[in-house]
């Protein structure tokens, strides 16, 4: 409680980061989780011979169902687009693993100043007196560096999912165009 208004600053943007980056984090990836379980049911349907078309509830099936033929560019735009709905919210992430550690260091810099301010005033200090302030500066750096640590490995594990469904996206569309080919 005896932090300055700067130091609480930067630990409420910091846990505000936090939330954000929980949200994000759960939000998408269980949309992303959805698709990929739908992408590959689908697939799993067009290489068992089940189906000569993605499902019904597919990401392509909209794209598919308003055209004639199926071509390579009307499933590359669909595959797209499901892509860069699947990846928002990544840019946050990626924004809050870079800035966080810096946010946090900030902190602990005008912590660490307003201490050494606070002691110039004193006839004497002791360890006793400069130990507990500067570790309570350092709280910031620990607390930017935590946030940053989250967001990172969200972003790696959203990105590897979007990567899967870009994969099972890839191989419908392949399937389907082989498809294609031998019924002509």
């Amino acid at each position: 409680m005896q932090s300055s208004a700067i130091t609480l600053i930067v630990l409420l943007v910091l846990s505000i980061y936090f939330i954000a980056t929980f949200w994000v984090f759960f939000y998408r990836y269980s949309i992303l989780k959805r698709r990929v379980n739908i992408e590959t049911d689908s697939l799993k349907m067009l290489y068992l011979g089940r189906s000569h078309t993605v499902s019904s509830n597919s990401l392509l099936h909209t794209y598919l169902s308003r055209v004639i033929e199926p071509n390579r560019a009307i499933l590359g735009a669909a595959s797209s687009d499901a892509i860069r709905s699947s990846t928002k919210g990544l840019t946050l992430l990626s924004i809050i693993a870079s800035t966080s550690p810096f946010i946090g260091l900030f902190g602990t810099v005008v912590g660490i100043l307003e201490t050494f301010s606070r002691l110039g005033s004193q006839k004497s200090a002791s360890l006793s007196v400069v130990a507990p302030a500067i570790s309570e500066a350092l709280i910031a750096t620990a607390a930017g560096i935590c946030v940053a640590i989250f967001a990172y490995s969200f972003h790696l594990i959203l990105k590897r999912r979007a990567y899967e469904l870009s994969s099972l996206l890839e191989s419908q569309s392949d399937v389907v165009l082989s498809l294609s080919d031998e019924q002509e």
